[in-house]
């Protein structure tokens, strides 16, 4: 860990309970369940598909084609569940707890703190208070393909301008996270439940954020 400089951050599951979001959204997702559906299988074609240069057009097009309608009514249907639908309930979901204590501490020590997540940040709002210790926020969407890609690591750390070797990635998806990192050269850290056993592939697991900074910044 003596030649990581960034500290990047996956957002769902790994900044905040995600049962507690799909708890306040769960008539949402009733309402909008055939749209969800086709997301999902979307969602999980384009984790295979190549880098594309306009990622939010071919997702469209997939779901237009799952849904048997036009793009403009796909991407109306898609806004309404997915990207306009989703924000307002995540207004009243918490962090977990020593979230906010651990981007101080880190940007106290000198890192540089950044978030990579599949899904738009700005869904988040001000992500509690966390995006003034940020130094970089991006949505692997933006980048034109989801994890565990490479192509959106390594853009990721291209932008930072840092050897993807000098990046810590967390998360708290074995795939997604720890291993689409890995496989683009960065070092990776695993949130895991309470007594769950550590994976092996992660550099560093922890179950609670006070572990994390006892891990990693000795506190």
């Amino acid at each position: 860990m003596e030649n990581i400089k960034v500290v990047a951050f996956d957002i769902d599951g790994t900044l905040y309970p995600q049962w507690t979001f799909y708890a306040r959204m769960w008539p949402h997702f009733l309402k909008y369940i055939r749209t969800f559906y086709h997301f999902g299988r979307v969602r999980v074609q384009l984790r295979k598909t190549a880098p594309l240069p306009d990622f939010f057009k071919y997702q469209i097009t997939l779901m237009a084609e799952r849904l048997g309608c036009s793009f403009e009514k796909a991407e109306r249907k898609l806004n309404r569940a997915v990207y306009e639908g989703l924000p307002k309930y995540f207004k009243h979901v918490k962090p977990y707890d020593g979230v906010r204590e651990t981007f101080a501490a880190l940007k106290e020590a000198g890192y540089k703190v950044a978030i990579l997540s599949d899904f738009p940040p700005s869904q988040k709002g001000d992500l509690w208070g966390l995006l003034p210790y940020c130094d970089y926020v991006k949505g692997s969407e933006e980048i034109g393909a989801l994890k565990p890609s490479k192509y959106a690591f390594g853009s990721f750390a291209k932008e930072l301008g840092v050897d993807p070797s000098q990046i810590l990635y967390v998360g708290n998806h074995k795939k997604y996270d720890v291993l689409g990192a890995k496989n683009a050269g960065f070092k990776t850290a695993l949130r895991i439940s309470k007594n769950a056993r550590p994976y092996e592939e992660a550099d560093i697991n922890f179950s609670s954020y006070k572990e994390f900074m006892e891990i990693f910044l000795n506190k």
